[in-house]
C-alpha cells in the first residue's frame, strides 16, 4: 500500500490535500518522495520562518532534544524563560502564556479579556468585537469569534458573546461598541480572509475608541507575526501597541508552539489556576523558537523581509494577468484577472512551486529566508502559469 491509501484509510479527511508526499527539505526547496524538488512560497502556511532545516535551528533543536525533551509546568526551565524574556523585548510587551496553537493562544486572549473585565467590572460585559472576515481558529470559540459564516455551521451551539463589524467600517465599530464590550479582536492583515490589510484610520479609530471605554485591544497576529510583514509584529506598521497579541505559525520554524503576550494592564490577569497548557512552552519548541528570534527580530533581517517584499511585487506587477497585489511584506496576495487560485496552485504544483491560496486570491508566504535568486526561479514559473 503507498503512503497516500496508508495515510487515507488512517487519517480522518480533514483537509482537501494534494498528491503530494513530503519526504524532506532544505533551506527553501522541499523534496517528495520521489526525488522531485519545489521551491516554496508557502513555509507550511508561514510556518517554516527560517526555511526547512536551517542549520543554526537544527543545531539548537537537536542539542535540546538530547538534554529535557520535556518537563511539567510545575516546574521551570532556563529555555523557556530565555525564550520568554527575548519574545517579550521583540513584541514589546510584559508577560507571555505559551500554549501549541494560534487557537490556543487566541482563546487565552479571550480568556484574559474577559477575565480583566470580570474583575474590575463584574458580570455583563463579557462581549468582544472581531471583525467581519477574520478567522481566529477552529476550536468551537475562535469558530464562533471567526467573522465568516461558512465557519458556523454543524457544531451547534456556538459559544456565545461575539459581535461582528465590518472592517474598516469606523461607524460599524462605533455603533457596536457598547457597555457590553470588554474587548475587540482583530488581524492587521486578514489574512485567510484573503490577505486584506486595515486601513489606517480604522486601526486608529479601534485604539481611539477601546481607549474611551477601557476596552481591551487583542491583535490576532497569528499569521502576521514573527517578521512576516517586515516588522517583528504588523502592528508596529500601523504604529500602536495592543493589549493583547496573540502569535503562533512562525514563532518556533516549524514546532508546535503558541504565545499570547499582554502589556502591563493584564500582565496578572490569568493566576494560579486560571489557565494551562501540559505542552505549553516545551523546552524543545522554545530552543527552536529562540533561534528564529535570533534572526526574526534583527532590524537588518526585517529591513531584508521588506525589501524582499518589494522585489516580489514589482515581479508581479510585470505580469499582465494579475489585478492587484494585497498584503505587506512576505505576506502577500495577488489578485487574478482570469484564471481560479486553486486551479493556478494546482498547476504550480506540478511545475515545482508550492503557493496557498485565500478566497480567490493566489497567497504567498515564502520563508523569511528566502533568496532573490529563490524568488527568481519561483516567479519563472509562476509567470508561465499565468500566461
Amino acid at each position: 500500500m503507498n503512503t497516500i491509501d496508508k495515510f487515507n484509510e488512517h487519517v480522518m479527511g480533514t483537509y482537501g490535500r494534494y498528491s503530494l508526499v513530503m519526504d524532506s527539505g532544505s533551506g527553501e526547496t522541499a523534496t517528495d518522495d520521489n526525488g522531485k524538488k519545489y521551491i516554496d512560497f508557502g513555509s507550511g502556511i508561514g510556518t517554516n520562518s527560517l526555511g526547512y532545516c536551517n542549520d543554526d535551528w537544527a543545531d539548537a533543536v537537536c542539542e535540546q532534544v538530547r538534554k529535557i525533551q520535556h518537563t511539567s509546568n510545575y516546574y521551570y526551565t532556563k529555555v523557556q524563560a530565555d525564550f520568554a524574556e527575548k519574545l517579550t523585548e521583540a513584541a514589546g510587551m510584559e508577560k507571555v502564556f505559551f500554549g501549541n496553537s494560534g487557537a490556543e493562544a487566541n482563546e487565552c486572549a479571550i480568556k484574559i479579556a474577559r477575565k480583566y473585565s470580570f474583575d474590575k467590572y463584574g458580570k455583563g460585559r463579557h462581549n468582544i468585537i472581531t471583525l467581519v472576515n477574520s478567522f481566529h481558529g477552529r476550536t468551537i470559540t475562535t469558530l464562533s469569534a471567526t467573522g465568516q459564516d461558512v465557519f458556523h455551521n454543524y457544531f451547534f451551539p456556538f459559544t456565545e458573546g461575539f459581535i461582528f463589524v465590518k472592517a474598516n467600517d469606523i461607524d460599524d465599530l462605533r455603533a457596536k461598541l457598547d457597555d457590553t464590550v470588554c474587548a475587540v479582536m482583530f488581524e492587521h492583515i486578514q489574512g485567510e480572509g484573503g490577505v486584506n490589510a486595515l486601513d489606517q484610520a480604522f486601526v486608529d479609530a479601534i485604539y481611539e475608541l477601546t481607549a474611551a471605554k477601557d476596552v481591551l485591544t487583542i491583535a490576532d497576529e497569528v499569521q502576521t507575526g514573527i517578521g512576516r510583514t517586515g516588522k517583528f509584529l504588523a502592528g508596529d506598521n500601523f504604529g500602536h501597541k495592543p493589549d493583547i497579541v496573540t502569535l503562533a505559525k512562525g514563532i518556533a520554524g516549524g514546532l508546535p508552539m503558541g504565545a499570547c503576550l499582554t502589556g502591563k494592564k493584564c500582565a496578572g490577569v490569568l493566576t494560579s489556576g486560571t489557565h494551562g497548557s501540559t505542552f505549553g512552552g516545551n523546552p524543545v519548541c522554545c530552543a527552536g523558537g529562540l533561534e528564529v528570534l535570533r534572526k526574526a527580530a534583527d532590524p537588518a533581517f526585517l529591513a531584508e523581509v521588506t525589501k524582499k517584499g518589494e522585489y516580489f511585487r514589482k515581479k508581479l506587477s510585470e505580469i499582465p494577468e494579475v489585478s492587484g497585489v494585497s498584503g505587506i511584506g512576505l505576506m502577500i496576495g495577488i489578485s487574478l484577472k482570469t484564471k481560479d487560485a486553486k486551479e493556478v496552485a494546482k498547476s504550480a504544483l506540478d511545475n515545482g512551486l508550492l503557493v496557498l491560496t485565500a478566497k480567490d486570491k493566489v497567497r504567498l508566504l515564502p520563508p523569511l529566508t528566502i533568496t532573490y535568486d529563490e524568488i527568481d526561479a519561483g516567479m519563472k514559473i509562476l509567470a508561465d502559469i499565468l500566461k
